[in-house]
């Protein structure tokens, strides 16, 4: 029997990178899958990868920048399923590349913070009453290794990921006594497109951003999702407003070696 069988999840951000690695595992323990994402293409790739593993999974197009469509995404994923026990939000976007502080424009700006702030808020707030309605869940959100210690020309990004923090900590403080669960994981680098288009503007920085992890390399995003996977699932029972790094130890490392 499979970690989340009989279960059903939500995984924004769906349609690549991590939110693709996190629906197959996650169908691969069980799981039925919600795979929102506003890439149609992406989303529509995952369904078929987590078919193709023996599991279910249908794909609802959102924007979780739009409130409403947050919302029907919720809604899709009773109708579809029945209930939700898990939720990853996964979704991360942005309306630009790599900016230092004082030449990052507003529209890079809001559109970071929209999705991959408001994003989360909004997907928390229409998660939390359909769990409530279960009688309990776990819902986990990405942020980044890089929230403890800043990162270069990535402001708007760090500053969004933090507030996700603080937003995962408030809800564990406001739901687990209702039994939800409210945790997140901290990536370090793993290969994603994100990570792909850095290195094409700053091919320099790839041998360094490996170096920084005590492990000497980044991670595949498969590696990331089985964390996820755990705290969605009962083993991670009495865990709760807690971050797994999942960094490769970019923390820990030392330049001496």
């Amino acid at each position: 029997m499979g970690l989340l069988e009989g279960k059903v999840g939500l995984v924004t951000g769906g349609g690549s990178g991590l939110g693709r690695a996190t629906c197959v595992l996650a169908a691969r323990e069980g799981s039925k899958v919600i795979v929102a994402d506003i890439d149609e293409a992406g989303g529509k790739q995952t369904v078929a990868e987590v078919e193709a593993v023996g599991g279910e999974a249908a794909f609802v197009s959102t924007d979780v920048a739009d409130p409403e469509q947050v919302k029907a995404m919720v809604a899709a994923t009773l109708s579809q399923f029945g209930g939700l026990d898990w939720a990853s939000n996964n979704a991360v976007g942005g309306a630009g590349g790599f900016h230092a502080l004082h030449e990052t424009e507003d529209h890079t700006w809001r559109r970071t913070m929209d999705v991959t702030l408001d994003g989360v808020f909004y997907c928390m707030r229409e998660e939390i009453p359909a769990m409530l309605e279960r009688g309990g869940g776990s819902i986990i959100n990405i942020i980044t290794a890089s929230v403890s210690k800043g990162e270069a020309m990535l402001g708007s990004y760090i500053a969004a990921k933090g507030g996700v923090d603080a937003l995962t900590r408030t809800g564990a403080a406001e739901y687990s006594a209702r039994g939800i669960r409210v945790n997140s994981v901290a990536p370090g680098g793993f290969n994603t497109p994100a990570i792909a288009r850095y290195f094409e503007r700053f091919p320099e920085d790839r041998e360094r951003t490996i170096a920084q992890h005590a492990m000497r390399r980044i991670a595949e995003p498969d590696e990331i999702a089985q964390p996820v996977i755990w705290l969605a699932s009962d083993r991670a029972s009495f865990v709760t407003g807690a971050c797994v790094l999942a960094d490769g130890g970019i923390n820990v490392n030392s330049h001496l070696l």
